[in-house]
């Protein structure tokens, strides 16, 4: 009986100590893709005893308002331009002006053309942000840090306002990729998003990459101007300064490693935790189980384009369906628009796929990828090739750091109908053994770990909480103003003082010969 109550007690200790260490978390999410990773984390958390407060739109596409582990609150605002059928839409205009334009023309159109579009869901985002800050019972709760993805922008205004911690959940800092705004990025040899360029970079291309920096930051600035400044200034006085602001996160949890990404400078307080939502295999529903089984030693194909798009232009799903017709293989393709009139009998088309669980399975040979970060994180954990088919935003440049590594096949919207071009490139992924190998071989450098990503990312969230932030962390770089920052200002005064010193020097010499000329003269 005595060890009944001890076992008893010893349970209500551990309990007990676990509610005690369990902290309340705010959390400022975005939809898509980006809502799917951080539900992972928000699931860690909550498995660790820490409560959740979740901010949401009536509009939230992704984020929804009852869940077994949150509690959400949620904001009305008068319309949200991320919705399925503005992305649909716009899937389909980009497709359409890829497929038709000259590679000038799109590259102008992606950088320039697409402003509108991305000031549109800022501008959303901003009105959001005002439901939030405005609402005074949100400033009388306690919370112990804020979780934010800086993707888009209220997240530092809102931890200001509140006066938290801020910890970030982050590839993109508004416009540009985070490392840019906090870390030293030589662009001569860290390549720009949507550059389309590796580490290895020419005269030309290193010129381009510069221009597409350029026009990167006049995007991010103008956004800031028109949407969070006003915002800062509104909500935090005057002299708040967002640019500032925005970078001054006590934690950066960043969604990549440097098995994906390319090695470049970084900062303390940067904590890499890419491939942090994959885990083992689990096993398949019993139907899904049978369809693979019957590829026999052939194995199976999975196709995904991703969280947002739903349905393709009707002549590329034909031409697809078509291909896949055309193999051995059993193919599982994630597709809700119509069904193809080519589809074969060994292609199977779902709403949905245990895509981590897909990509585990040892019959598995191939994943047909847009190029997404989660996806591709999932594809190197597992060490399934990929062949990829590139769409818009990142999407590119993900697949290129696998090609790059002889892991991927590439596609352009451009080509991919013509010449049987998509049958060829899958083909030649399945039969070319190097393309499996070097992808294993990204597999286990990514597996080999001191601790697990999502454990890491943690630890670090926790350590915000516990110590009220990461203050010494923090580099001094992120409250120089940029003249400071890249010595302009010790560079002019250099330059002044030592021109000084020649003008000095000149003028003394001038004085030394015009004496001797007027003495030499009074001698004669």
């Amino acid at each position: 009986m005595k060890l009944v109550y001890c076992c008893t007690a010893l349970l209500l200790f551990i309990l007990t100590h676990r509610v005690c260490l369990g902290g309340n978390i705010l959390v400022l999410p975005i939809e898509g893709s980006h809502w799917i990773n951080m539900d992972i984390l928000l699931q860690a958390l909550h498995s660790r005893g820490h409560n959740l407060t979740i901010l949401r739109s009536d509009k939230s596409w992704y984020v929804k308002e009852n869940s077994s582990y949150y509690q959400s609150k949620t904001f009305s605002v008068e319309k949200s331009s991320v919705n399925e059928s503005f992305m649909t839409k716009l899937l389909f205009e980009m497709v359409d002006y890829e497929r038709g334009a000259l590679p000038i023309m799109n590259f102008l159109h992606l950088t320039v053309g697409m402003f509108g579009t991305f000031l549109e869901i800022q501008n959303s985002f901003g009105e959001f942000t005002t439901a939030i800050l405005d609402d005074e019972n949100l400033k009388n709760s306690h919370f112990d840090v804020l979780l934010s993805d800086p993707c888009w922008g209220g997240g530092a205004i809102l931890a200001k306002h509140l006066n938290l911690p801020l910890v970030y959940n982050v590839r993109w800092l508004i416009a540009g990729e985070a490392h840019l705004s906090i870390a030293p990025s030589p662009l001569s040899y860290i390549p720009i998003t949507g550059s389309g360029h590796t580490d290895k970079m020419t005269f030309i291309q290193r010129v381009y990459n510069m221009i597409l920096h350029l026009i990167t930051e006049i995007q991010k600035n103008l956004v800031i101007k028109v949407v969070y400044q006003k915002l800062c200034e509104k909500y935090l006085g005057p002299d708040c300064d967002y640019n500032q602001l925005m970078i001054d996160a006590d934690i950066y949890l960043m969604r990549s490693d440097f098995v994906f990404e390319y090695p470049r400078p970084t900062m303390p307080n940067v904590v890499y935790m890419g491939g942090f939502q994959c885990k083992p295999a689990k096993a398949l529903p019993q139907h899904l189980e049978d369809f693979v089984q019957g590829s026999g030693d052939h194995g199976f194909i999975i196709m995904s384009l991703g969280t947002f798009v739903s349905e393709f232009p009707s002549d590329l799903t034909e031409m697809i369906a078509a291909a896949f017709a055309k193999l051995p293989l059993k193919v599982i393709w994630k597709y809700k628009g119509e069904r193809p009139t080519t589809l074969g009998n060994n292609t199977l088309l779902v709403d949905w796929m245990p895509q981590n669980d897909l990509l585990g399975h040892p019959k598995v040979k191939l994943f047909v990828a847009h190029g997404g970060t989660n996806g591709l994180q999932e594809a190197i954990y597992h060490g399934v090739p990929v062949v990829g088919l590139p769409l818009f935003f990142d999407q590119y440049d993900n697949l290129l750091r696998l090609k790059d590594r002889g892991a991927a096949k590439i596609l352009s919207l451009a080509t991919v109908d013509k010449d049987d071009n998509f049958l060829k490139a899958v083909e030649e992924v399945l039969t070319e053994s190097s393309y499996r190998e070097n992808m294993q071989r990204l597999s286990r450098l990514h597996r080999d770990q001191p601790i697990a990503p999502l454990d890491n990312a943690l630890f670090w969230i926790e350590f915000v909480m516990r110590h009220k932030g990461a203050a010494h962390l923090k580099a001094e770089s992120y409250r120089m103003p940029w003249y400071s920052y890249h010595s302009v200002d010790v560079v002019l005064f250099l330059t002044g003082a030592v021109l000084l010193l020649l003008v000095t020097a000149v003028v003394f010499i001038r004085c030394l010969c015009s004496t001797l000329c007027k003495r030499k003269v009074k001698r004669d």
